[in-house]
């Protein structure tokens, strides 16, 4: 699966929480089985029985007693979700990649340990942490309408707010319009990765400078939208627009995707920038990373990943073990995704932030591959005070895109 260097994440949250007064117990498991095995027998009446069905693509139970229990707790993931979701119409099961090898051929599955999602006639993958509730707020979201009509003032405040997600608003003249149902299709090709809105409010769509079938594109924490050009739009312009455009400038570390976020790196780096939102000095930085992404919003190379520790609490000792930085600290640096290998940018002190225009020098080296993860093996650093780095090295490796929708 998605057991990156980075990422290598037990199911904790399925361990028991204290129990709570009335209304604020957390669920256990209760020791009923309701993920069943899929096979060639029954998967076709799975398919056809649920609106949904969540399966765990797995290699042979391993005779190793650690891979053995850690396959056992994936399980235990997929069993705490079904019991929660149990009033749903969600099936869930197992599907071993050597017992069921023809099913898999049918099905379309290709990488063991993941897990994916069959819906109507399209195959999702999760790309998320595996824990209990990330997958279940994952499959609530995928068991909504791929779009949200914003219909009063209220709403579109709500819908302007969220800066950290990429989203697309489109004004139509109804439900019923050819154009609006072209929309809810290209929708359903990103649903829950990207959000899809729409009005039908004349004083909404005014608000928003949205003319009659015409769509916006929100980038993460950019102030303004673009345009998607040639109103009314296909559903093949608006999905080729999305796919060319949904890699953002700056964008937030999520659970519900980290693992499409990490795979989806530049030349086999990532730049990573930690900043806890809450904290003033983490505030600052974020900031200022903001204005750096603005400034370069329309360089194809650039992309940043932002990463608030406190999202994260259990990978936090994890991350200043690996890249040796203190996380209570912004910071800002290059990544190897291969082997974590990574350089940071010295910042000297908390009152000693970097300027948005030694950021941009220093990126503008990073990108120019004069500060790179070589670098790191010869305990080289690098000064924001001048804007120089230290010594120069070599380029990184190459990886390449993804594309996580099926039919």
């Amino acid at each position: 699966m998605h057991f990156l260097w980075l990422f290598y994440l037990p199911s904790l949250a399925l361990e028991s929480h204290a129990a709570g007064e009335g209304g604020l117990e957390f669920p256990t498991f209760d020791g009923k089985d309701r993920v069943q095995e899929i096979n060639k027998k029954n998967y076709k009446q799975e398919l056809r029985r649920h609106e949904m069905l969540c399966v765990l693509y797995h290699e042979t139970l391993p005779q190793d007693k650690g891979l053995q229990k850690q396959f056992h707790m994936t399980e235990m993931v997929l069993e705490l979700a079904a019991q929660v979701l149990e009033d749903r119409d969600i099936g869930f099961g197992l599907l071993d990649s050597r017992k069921n090898a023809k099913v898999a051929k049918k099905l379309g599955l290709e990488e063991e340990g993941s897990i994916y999602i069959f819906k109507d006639e399209r195959v999702i993958e999760f790309d998320g942490e595996l824990s209990a509730d990330t997958l279940v707020e994952f499959l609530l979201d995928l068991l909504e309408d791929p779009v949200e009509l914003i219909s009063n003032s209220r709403e579109q405040r709500a819908f302007e707010k969220m800066d950290e997600d990429i989203r697309l608003i489109g004004y139509f003249k109804g439900e019923e319009s050819e154009h609006y149902k072209v929309f809810q299709e290209a929708a359903e090709r990103f649903q829950p990765y990207i959000k899809f809105f729409a009005t039908f409010d004349k004083a909404v769509a005014k608000h928003l400078t949205l003319k009659m079938n015409e769509i916006d594109f929100y980038e993460p924490f950019m102030e303004e939208p673009v345009t998607i050009p040639g109103k009314p739009n296909s559903e093949q312009e608006i999905v080729e627009f999305v796919s060319k455009h949904r890699r953002p400038t700056l964008r937030k570390l999520r659970s519900e995707d980290m693992f499409e976020t990490w795979e989806d790196d530049m030349d086999g780096i990532h730049i990573v920038a930690f900043a806890e939102e809450e904290d003033p000095d983490g505030y600052e930085f974020l900031e200022i990373l903001k204005e750096v992404a603005r400034d370069n919003t329309n360089n194809p190379d650039l992309s940043i990943v932002w990463i608030d520790p406190d999202d994260f609490p259990l990978l936090t000792t994890y991350w200043e073990k690996t890249f040796k930085v203190d996380l209570f600290r912004p910071q800002i640096g290059v990544v190897n995704v291969t082997d974590a290998d990574s350089v940071w940018m010295n910042i000297a002190s908390d009152e000693a932030l970097p300027s948005a225009e030694a950021l941009e020098d220093w990126i503008e080296d990073v990108l120019s591959g004069k500060v790179n993860t070589e670098d790191d093996d010869d305990d080289v650093g690098y000064s924001d005070e001048d804007g120089e780095e230290e010594e120069d090295d070599d380029e990184d490796d190459v990886d390449d895109d993804d594309d996580d929708h099926y039919g």
